[in-house]
């Protein structure tokens, strides 16, 4: 136990730069505080000592504000940083290294019990804050939650979830497309870009952007080598666009930054 301790408080050194000392962890930093007392109540809860757990639970609750079922699972150095807010479901399941921010739900969709009704996150998950993962579903290993997220499907190892409902940023397509857009100062993926108008009008702006400048720029870099293979006359205007280029300013004006 001793040791678990050690590792639950170095990784929160590790990950946290506002932890200055392994006193200052020890005795200020309440998702420790919970993690710690997690482990007794989970242990009275399998001891059949319902009742008991229950209760360290409840207590837990009234001095760090995060409340953990004593039923669900919490694997190694898994830090709740600040927390506040922050619930965690009786079959939930938590991996090792995972990093859970305030305000944070890993509710149930479900009211059967003995039913698998909350999620289960695989090692070194992240979920921002204020997001809710509703379900009995799987959250890959690696994955990310955003802040604010509703998510309600299972996320691959790896991938970011954003958005309410969530979107899975993993394909091709979408990285492409987030790279595009941050070269013009905006996000594809807000936290609400899915049911936003806006930000689905600007996703549809920066697929067609990038990809006619890309064609406009080929084509002119053909008629330059066509041209150049024939005499020395060159027909390529002067002020033809030889390179791929996105107007920043005037897009960032139509999305209101």
């Amino acid at each position: 136990m001793l040791s678990r301790i050690r590792s639950d408080i170095q990784c929160i050194l590790e990950r946290d730069p506002a932890a200055r000392s392994t006193w200052e962890v020890l005795t200020c930093y309440p998702g420790l505080h919970a993690v710690i007392l997690h482990r007794l109540a989970h242990a009275c809860w399998t001891h059949g000592l319902k009742w008991l757990g229950r209760f360290v639970s409840h207590i837990t609750r009234f001095l760090t504000g995060i409340e953990i079922h004593p039923g669900a699972t919490i694997g190694d150095r898994v830090f709740f940083d600040h927390a506040m807010g922050v619930v965690v479901g009786e079959t939930a399941e938590i991996g090792d290294d995972c990093t859970i921010y305030q305000g944070v739900t890993l509710g149930g969709t479900s009211l059967y019990k003995g039913a698998k009704r909350h999620p289960t996150l695989g090692c070194g998950v992240v979920v921002g804050a204020g997001a809710q993962v509703l379900g009995g579903f799987t959250v890959g290993d690696g994955a990310k939650v955003g802040s604010n997220a509703v998510v309600t499907k299972p996320v691959p190892a790896g991938a970011t979830a954003v958005g309410n409902p969530a979107r899975i940023i993993q394909a091709e397509l979408d990285v492409k497309r987030e790279e595009a857009a941050s070269k013009m100062g905006f996000s594809a993926y807000g936290v609400t870009q899915s049911d936003d108008p806006l930000s689905q009008a600007m996703r549809g702006l920066i697929d067609n952007a990038s990809s006619h400048e890309h064609q406009i720029a080929m084509l002119w870099k053909a008629i330059d080598t066509l041209q150049a293979s024939r005499d020395k006359t060159n027909c390529v205007p002067g002020d033809a666009t030889l390179a791929e280029h996105f107007e920043a300013d005037k897009l960032t004006q139509l999305v209101g930054k």
